[in-house]
């Protein structure tokens, strides 16, 4: 679970306002973790450097794949002659690395089973069908008062880590950053998603476009920080180890400012996993590193797995102290049926509940637009483009300093349920339901 926030002064044009609940865990069903699955490469730490890395990979026969992180002590290894997934690791090869004397540390990578937290059915003029953001609903999300005082999200960088995205789509071509991308799956620089008869990496896409839409284009309808520049980084499409994770989540730290992610250990009330020790290594630099030192803005969607009794404390991406996780209330304000529990939820932004309920509309594979968007996988990015605006208004805001200001400024607003309580730092909160509105500079 997370510490209570201490307070902090702070003196901003632009708040997030949040609904905070520190809410008691719910029973798990734990589960022996499924066997490892090894794959043909390696990370290895060599504080001598990349000359030294290469001759270790030629005495043992390995590809080096180049450095982890840009400090160039960590490295990835592939060998083309071991079998790319085996349910032992290769003894031969840790022996070896094990006796080097330069070697200080290594892993022989495993393959982590992440799934993409949606669950939405496939489907500008439509902005008026973006409910969360034009005063349909109330509260909304004061999307057009703050956009009234000029914050569109300009001069801030978002990265979506997930299954690629269309970068060549109407509504996100103007802002796409290049810089801010990658395909990890791949390793190549293009994100572009690899299209299937399903349009199963899709996710990728609906959740940049929540975040930077192109806005007045005529087409779909606007992102919440429809100025940003947005970026994607291809990952979840193919063998996803602990290296890929790190890659990922350390990608170009001084550019991107905030990194958005819809995805983690499977929602099966069963599943208890985490980060691996490159990934938390990647959690760490970023915070301490990332934006000049003000610490990287990892953005987390809580899970969907309400409907199985999942809880978000038994998720180690949610509940790190490093990540702002995010959850999902409904139009009405109600605790939707897939709403996880959790002391590690800080927020929420809006979603979907039952299949009548309206849906978050953003842009889809093929040129599309989709108003079908769904989960905890839409509320995540929504805060994330609020969180660029607060960025634009503050940009000397620590990533402490914004956890902080999602807490101090919650409100309970006209959220519906019957267990709203004082917790233990003094601030109201509740049993699973939370929301996220935006609040104008007065």
């Amino acid at each position: 679970m997370r510490p209570a926030p201490t307070a902090l002064c702070l003196r901003l044009s632009l708040a997030l306002a949040l609904s905070l609940g520190f809410v008691r865990p719910l029973a798990v069903a734990w589960a022996t973790a499924p066997a490892p699955i090894y794959v043909g490469s390696w990370a290895v730490r060599v504080t001598q450097g990349y000359q030294e890395v290469e001759r270790l990979a030629r005495k043992f026969g390995f590809v080096n794949l180049g450095q982890i992180f840009p400090d160039g002590q960590y490295f990835h290894l592939r060998h083309r002659g071991v079998a790319q997934q085996s349910l032992t690791p290769h003894w031969g090869h840790r022996l070896r690395l094990k006796k080097d004397p330069k070697v200080q540390w290594f892993e022989q990578q495993t393959l982590r089973r992440r799934f993409k937290r949606s669950f939405a059915e496939p489907s500008d003029p439509w902005f008026s069908k973006q409910w969360y953001m034009n005063s349909q609903v109330q509260p909304d999300l004061s999307i057009l008062q703050v956009w009234s005082q000029g914050l569109t999200g300009q001069g801030v960088v978002v990265s979506i880590l997930d299954d690629g995205i269309e970068k060549d789509h109407p509504d996100l071509w103007a802002n796409y950053d290049p810089l801010a991308s990658y395909d990890f799956n791949d390793y190549d620089p293009d994100p572009q998603p690899r299209y299937t008869p399903s349009d199963e990496n899709r996710h990728g896409t609906r959740c940049a476009g929540e975040v930077a839409a192109i806005a007045n284009n005529h087409f779909c309808g606007a992102g919440v920080a429809f100025n940003a520049r947005i970026g994607g980084v291809r990952m979840l499409d193919g063998t996803i180890t602990d290296v890929v994770e790190a890659q990922s989540l350390s990608l170009q730290p001084q550019h991107i400012h905030i990194y958005s992610a819809s995805w983690g250990p499977e929602d099966d009330g069963r599943t208890v996993d985490g980060p691996g020790i490159l990934t938390r290594e990647a959690f760490r630099l970023g915070v301490t590193k990332g934006r000049g030192g003000l610490g990287t803005l990892f953005v987390w969607a809580s899970g969907n797995g309400g409907l199985h009794y999942d809880n978000c404390n038994c998720d180690g991406y949610t509940n790190s102290i490093h990540t702002l996780s995010v959850g999902s209330t409904t139009k009405q304000g109600r605790v939707p049926w897939y709403s996880e529990a959790c002391a590690s939820t800080l927020t929420t932004t809006y979603s979907s509940g039952v299949v009548t309920d309206p849906q978050i509309v953003t842009t889809d594979l093929h040129h599309q637009c989709t108003d079908k968007h769904t989960g905890t996988s839409a509320s995540a990015p929504l805060a994330a483009g609020m969180i660029a605006l607060a960025l634009e208004a503050n940009p000397f805001l620590s990533w402490r300093d914004m956890q902080h200001l999602v807490v101090r400024a919650s409100r309970p607003a006209q959220l519906q349920a019957e267990d709203w309580r004082v917790n233990g730092v003094g601030r109201q909160g509740l049993e699973g339901v939370l929301t996220c509105r935006m609040v104008p500079k007065t």
